[in-house]
Parts: C-alpha cells; sequence; structure tokens
C-alpha cells in the first residue's frame, strides 16, 4: 500500500523536479534490479534496494528507487511537512517499528558517459552530498565457461577481483550493451546478476523494459545544496569514519550534546569498496 502512495506522489511531483535537473541523454532501455547488502556485519542484518539503471546512447544512470523518491520530494515546498505526512501514515497502517517509510537507501548516483570514457559518481554522508569521477569499465574480467538462464536471457558467467572484493557476474551475450548496475560494465552483454563471493552485496535483474525518457543528472538538496567535489578515496575513508562514529557527527554537526544518554548501536560496516 506504501509503495502506491509513494509511487503517486513520485508521478505528480516528476515534472517539478525534472525541471530543476540537467539532462544528460534519453534512454532506450530500463533495466530494474533488487539488490540485497550486508547492513551489519556483526549481527549479519541484511537491507534490500530497488536500483534503475537508464541505459542511453551517450549516458547511463545507476541509482535507488526510494533514494530518487525522496530526492523528488525534497525538492518540492513544503516537503517536510509531507514527509512527516507519509511517516506517519506508514507507521499508522504498519506499527510502529517500520521502516517502510520514505527514506534514503543506496545514496550513490552513477552516471557512465560512454562518449569520455568516464564515470561520475555523486554519494554522501549526514548533512552533505560530493561528487568525484572514476574509471569507467574498471573491471578485469575473466569470462567462465558455466551458463545459466535469467530472465529468459541464455547468460554466461564472468569473474574479477575490483576493488578489495571478487565478484561473480551473469552477461548476456544476446543483449549487446556493455553496462550494469552500480560500476559494473564492460563485458560483451548486459550485466544481470553480479555478486560478491560472500554475497555481502547481491543484484540481480528483475525486469527489462524499452522504455524512452530523459536521462537527468540529479541534484541534491542537503546541507550546502551543492556537491563537494572529492576524490574517491577521500570519500570512502571519511564515509566509513561516520558510519563508525554516528553519534559524534551529530553531535559536531547539530551541536546537540547526546551523552551517556546515547544508547547509539554499534554496527561494523563494510562497504562495497574497500581499497581506501
Amino acid at each position: 500500500m506504501l509503495k502506491k502512495i509513494l509511487l503517486s506522489i513520485c508521478i505528480i511531483l516528476t515534472s517539478i523536479f525534472c525541471n530543476a535537473q540537467k539532462k544528460l541523454d534519453k534512454s532506450f532501455l530500463k533495466c530494474v534490479y533488487d539488490f540485497v547488502y550486508l547492513k551489519d556485519t556483526l549481527t549479519s542484518k541484511k537491507a534490500d534496494d530497488i536500483i534503475h539503471l537508464q541505459i542511453g546512447h551517450k549516458y547511463t544512470k545507476c541509482y535507488s528507487y526510494y533514494s530518487q523518491q525522496v530526492d523528488s520530494l525534497m525538492s518540492t515546498p513544503d516537503y517536510e511537512k509531507k514527509a512527516w505526512a507519509m511517516i506517519k501514515n506508514a507507521v499508522d497502517k504498519q506499527g510502529k517499528g517500520t521502516s517502510n517509510y520514505p527514506h534514503k537507501r543506496m545514496r550513490t548516483y552513477v552516471y557512465k558517459n560512454h562518449l569520455e570514457g568516464k564515470i561520475k559518481v555523486t554519494d554522501g554522508f549526514s548533512l552533505q552530498d560530493y561528487v568525484y569521477e572514476d574509471e569507467l569499465n574498471a573491471q578485469n574480467w575473466e569470462v567462465l565457461d558455466s551458463t545459466k538462464v535469467i530472465l529468459g536471457n541464455s547468460c554466461q558467467l564472468a569473474k574479477c577481483t575490483f576493488r578489495g572484493r571478487q565478484w561473480m557476474t551473469w552477461f548476456a551475450p544476446e543483449i549487446p550493451i556493455s553496462d550494469g548496475p552500480w560500476k559494473f560494465g564492460g563485458l560483451p552483454g548486459l550485466i544481470l546478476e553480479v555478486h560478491d563471493l560472500g554475497k555481502q552485496y547481491h543484484f540481480v535483474i528483475t525486469g527489462i523494459e524499452k522504455k524512452e525518457e530523459p536521462i537527468y543528472f540529479s541534484k541534491t538538496n542537503l546541507g550546502s545544496k551543492r556537491f563537494e567535489k572529492a576524490k574517491r578515496r577521500e570519500f570512502l575513508k571519511a564515509k566509513k569514519s561516520y558510519l563508525m562514529n554516528k553519534g559524534g557527527y551529530i553531535e559536531m554537526e547539530t551541536g546537540i550534546d547526546l551523552g551517556s544518554k546515547s544508547s547509539q548501536k554499534m554496527m561494523r560496516y563494510d562497504l562495497i569498496e574497500r581499497d581506501y
């Protein structure tokens, strides 16, 4: 029920949100992936997300469906009032303790520029978003003999070691698009499934649709309302530091002394990239 409410609101907000963004390209294909990842290595707690991949002739854009909803909401007047109303509705319908309310999940937006061979990534933590450049098709894949069928497409197995993790992926040579979710790409076919060996991070496709729609560069509505430029490894170090000491950051940014009353839960974070 909540998904239907959020979807209706997003449709209403689309025209407002799109006018505030820079158009990069127009898509001809849209892919949807389920994304499951390990949120806490101490308790083995997992979280889930829905990832959209817009594929155009010049650019592709990969982002969280849920984070895009929140960003759309934040770009409108009185968004705080609207957000609290949606949260109250979710709690009333599903009870206290539910996490099924409008909140960001994967904050990373990945823009692949296939003409220039570059990736631009926006990401953030706490009250600030950042932007950095990365290398396109940075994985060195080894194609293996194993095959399987995903969504009716015959797929082939490939593996690589990428930034501290070993990855296994299934790509579809019958779909000659050298792309995939997140930063993955560079294979002779669309990536339909990819995970690390321990399956701490696991993307699997659930839908492919021929769809023409604008590919926009999404703006930020947090902090200074502009992206701070960063280097990839410096950003990852800062993000890990924040995740391991959220209470300290909250005190620093808000001036609120949590003191001994803070019951912050200890969690162990293992970022998708480990080479920082």
